[in-house]
């Protein structure tokens, strides 16, 4: 593959109380309207997550349109798993056109340094709002993924609903810092709600030079899967973008190296690369993606020029 990097196409410019930094994990939705919306997190002051939205144009995705006045979802209330922020990373239309929300939850602890668990969240007005559908996790703890249980993208099929996701249960000292130790799993449910309480290790990490993964994103194209996920690297401790490929969803080959897109040697990407979101439009394949310090540079753009 050959990539075209277009730059970075929005950060927050601090005006707005709930997004005073980052642009967070780009989640593309495509309107009724026919407008691009793509969900996001943005910080407050106090460095808490909220998730809101950019409306670009898709003749010409670098055209920011509208940004969101208010957070379409915020946090959780007091000791609830989200009450610490939340993030999308996931977006399902329902049979009756209301939106799903696939949203994880932040959780500040003391023995170890955070929870990542998941929600669901449910729009009925395209995108502009959404209500919880219930305050407790989807994706519960269990005694395999006692820590982590998010990052999840769901695809909805004619048998039911198709998950990768990424979960844990370990914590690892790297560089004199604890971090989580992650991977890629795999599961169905038969209405996108009610899931198995684990899933099916589908890509293991490499211990050597990895402590984990971050936001897959699938695609469907010529009769097989890809997956475009983010690496959480040891040395340097910052994220790569990752690639594999798959003829069931189930079974991965991990090509990397087709991916040929890495940070740049300065600016707002010079550091980390990651959570990119891969799709079709306007006769091209686009890639949104985030920068340094998990977006806190903003979301930016690349578009394929050779596949």
């Amino acid at each position: 593959m050959k990539w075209e990097k277009l730059g970075m196409i929005w950060q927050p410019d601090g005006s707005q109380w709930w997004a005073k930094t980052h642009a967070t994990c780009p989640t593309p939705y495509f309107r009724k309207n026919g407008v691009l919306r793509l969900f996001l997190q943005s910080r407050d002051k106090h460095n808490i997550g909220r998730i809101g939205y950019v409306d670009v144009d898709p003749e010409n995705p670098t055209n920011v349109l509208a940004v969101a006045h208010e957070p379409v979802l915020d946090v959780g209330a007091p000791g609830a798993f989200d009450d610490n922020g939340v993030f999308q990373t996931s977006i399902v239309e329902a049979d009756d056109g209301s939106l799903l929300m696939y949203y994880v939850g932040f959780e500040l602890c003391h023995n170890i340094r955070y929870r990542l668990l998941t929600g669901i969240a449910i729009s009925k007005d395209d995108g502009d709002s959404f209500q919880r559908l219930k305050s407790t996790p989807v994706l519960e703890r269990s005694d395999k993924e006692m820590f982590f249980r998010c990052g999840p993208f769901v695809l909805s099929t004619p048998h039911g609903y198709k998950m990768w996701y990424i979960a844990g249960n370990k914590w690892e000292n790297i560089q004199g810092k604890s971090m989580p130790v992650y991977d890629i799993r795999y599961m169905t449910s038969k209405d996108g709600v009610h899931w198995p309480d684990e899933g099916q290790i589908i890509l293991p990490i490499s211990k050597d030079d990895e402590h984990g993964f971050g936001r897959p994103y699938i695609v469907c194209r010529d009769g097989r899967y890809q997956m475009y996920y983010s690496i959480r690297k040891k040395s340097p401790c910052a994220y790569r973008m990752g690639y594999a490929e798959s003829k069931d969803s189930i079974n991965w080959q991990r090509m990397d190296e087709r991916l040929n897109l890495d940070i740049s040697p300065q600016g707002w990407d010079s550091e980390s690369i990651e959570y990119s979101a891969v799709l079709d439009f306007n006769r091209h394949t686009w890639m949104f993606y985030n920068g340094n310090d998990f977006g806190a540079t903003g979301f930016g753009l690349a578009k394929l020029v050779e596949a």
